[in-house]
């Protein structure tokens, strides 16, 4: 076997092995959960590593007929707040893969 079919063999085997952990982190992220609140508490949400939101809870003190729209301005920021949280776990898992370099398509 050349030494170039060895590098080429050997580069393969390296990529399956990243595609492999790559796959592992994104079941992961589908398992994890992150939390973020907003108006101390009055709405929390649950998010996966992978950005499904799992609960959106409301607390009733922040039911204000009279002021919809503040009610809607929390669950806005602690939605965005969440999934900022999830992307910040899977940037952190994907380094911890990829040891910093960057993958396009990836993040």
């Amino acid at each position: 076997m050349s030494a170039r079919s060895k590098m080429n063999k050997r580069i393969l085997q390296q990529a399956q092995q990243l595609q492999a952990k790559i796959a592992k982190m994104q079941e992961e992220l589908e398992n994890t959960t992150v939390e973020a609140s907003s108006g101390g508490g009055a709405v929390t949400v649950v998010i996966t590593g992978q950005q499904r939101i799992c609960s959106i809870k409301i607390s009733p003190q922040a039911l204000d007929p009279e002021d919809v729209e503040f009610l809607e301005d929390l669950v806005l920021a602690a939605v965005n707040e969440a999934i900022a949280k999830s992307k910040e776990l899977a940037a952190s898992k994907l380094d911890a893969i990829s040891g910093g370099f960057k993958i396009p398509g990836l993040m």
